[in-house]
């Protein structure tokens, strides 16, 4: 059987499986198992466990449960509503007033999450109901949190850059440096448009509000203290060479509780709920990630990989053409798959290309990371979609349209990244300095 018939086969099984309904990590096994059966007479259940271990027996990778764990807390706890009083204060008179909230709240949550679901909903079930009540038009109260959610998967401590880093032996620490100023750019790109909409749609916009007297500011400014200072300690250690990012999970684990014990937002079920939802989650990626493993192994006893790489060795493409073509093919793919299962399935196959390309791995992690993002956004499988739909009642195709100028500025971000790499790569670099 020819190469090219074979990878139509593998296509259609993937599809078909996921079209069935079935988990992605048994779809991927599957998909797997076929390969294997039709390319070559090696034993299958000694590959599967070969590969399943490997997937596994990674030390980086004992850092994600625990960031899963401390957003799992979080999440539960009073720090919604404590983002949302804290921030007012400081966002009602800028063009745009508390939808900025939105922006800033994700931001800061993704910062002690890593998760962009949860980013999604722990600040959507505070902020819309309120911005709601406050007569904000619900297009982009819905738009700015179905962007500015997307944040949790690139703001570290992010769990797909872990998945990335331990997928492909990169350091964790350098990668969530990496993220760190591409978010901050795409927070500031999201607020500026914000300002903009509401100077042309000023007719959309409520009543100004007053401004806050410093002593409400102050106030404010209290609330947001143990969230900022869970950042720092966080992202601190990992910078400073205090910690190791598993080192540093488990301190904002402590974090976190210390927070919401302190807080008063979280009792013995919600604590139980935490480490219960913090297990199922950590499953899940563990169980698509030998999913995964077993396919690539799969792959390579086929030959397509080297075959897809030569071919693409021989068209001579530039990096921009290269990374222009990927752009393409993985927002194709956020159609279909969720981030993560994104990353897992096809990081094997790519990365001898983009080194081959002469491209640095670090900054991959974070291109790829912000094309995953759009996935998020992206109808009929974008996570975010479904969190909101659940929270405000809506069509996801009717909040993909409400998010889609925020997907174009996740395009827009991807290009100048690419045009500007040591947007990424500077802060990595000077940690390598020291």
């Amino acid at each position: 059987m020819d190469l090219f018939t074979l990878s139509l086969i593998l296509v259609a099984v993937l599809f078909v499986c996921l079209a069935l309904g079935l988990w992605v990590g048994f779809s991927l096994i599957a998909v797997g198992l076929v390969a294997m059966t039709l390319a070559t007479p090696a034993p299958v259940g000694a590959v599967f466990g070969t590969k399943a271990w490997a997937a596994l027996n990674i030390w980086d990778l004992t850092a994600l449960p625990m960031f899963i764990w401390m957003g799992e807390i979080l999440f539960r706890s009073r720090l919604s509503s404590d983002l949302f009083t804290g921030l007012a204060p400081f966002t009602r008179r800028l063009p745009g007033g508390l939808l900025h909230v939105n922006i800033m709240g994700c931001a800061l949550f993704a910062a002690v999450s890593g998760s962009s679901a949860a980013t999604t909903a722990t600040v959507g079930r505070m902020s819309l109901p309120e911005l709601k009540a406050r007569g904000y038009d619900d297009k982009m109260a819905i738009g700015t949190l179905a962007g500015s959610g997307t944040f949790g998967f690139l703001i570290p401590p992010s769990i797909i850059l872990i998945v990335y880093g331990a997928a492909t032996e990169q350091s964790i620490a350098r990668l969530f440096l990496a993220g760190v100023l591409p978010g901050l750019m795409l927070a500031a790109m999201f607020g500026g448009y914000t300002m903009f909409w509401a100077w042309r749609n000023r007719h959309l916009m409520p009543p100004p509000e007053p401004p806050a007297p410093w002593r409400e500011k102050i106030r404010a400014a209290a609330l947001l203290l143990p969230t900022v200072g869970l950042i720092v300690a966080v992202i601190g250690s990992i910078y400073g060479g205090l910690a190791s990012p598993t080192e540093a999970a488990v301190v904002g684990v402590v974090g976190a509780l210390a927070i919401s014990g302190l807080s008063g937002g979280l009792d013995r079920k919600g604590a139980w709920d935490s480490l219960r939802g913090a297990a199922v989650t950590t499953c899940m990626i563990a169980f698509i990630l030998v999913g995964a493993a077993f396919l690539t192994g799969a792959m390579g006893y086929t030959g397509i990989p080297r075959s897809l790489a030569a071919w693409i060795g021989d068209q001579g493409f530039s990096q921009y053409a290269l990374l222009a073509a990927l752009l393409v093919f993985f927002i194709v793919l956020g159609f279909f798959l969720d981030g993560i299962s994104i990353v897992v399935l096809t990081v094997s196959v790519i990365l001898p290309m983009v080194l081959a390309a002469g491209i640095d791995p670090i900054w991959f992690g974070v291109f790829l990371v912000l094309v995953v993002e759009m996935s998020q956004i992206t109808p009929p499988v974008g996570f975010n979609l479904f969190v909101l739909q659940s929270i405000t009642g809506k069509g996801i195709f009717t909040i993909a349209r409400y998010a889609a100028p925020f997907f174009f500025l996740l395009v827009a971000a991807t290009v100048i990244l690419t045009l500007f790499p040591q947007i990424a790569l500077w802060l990595p670099s000077t940690m390598s300095a020291r």
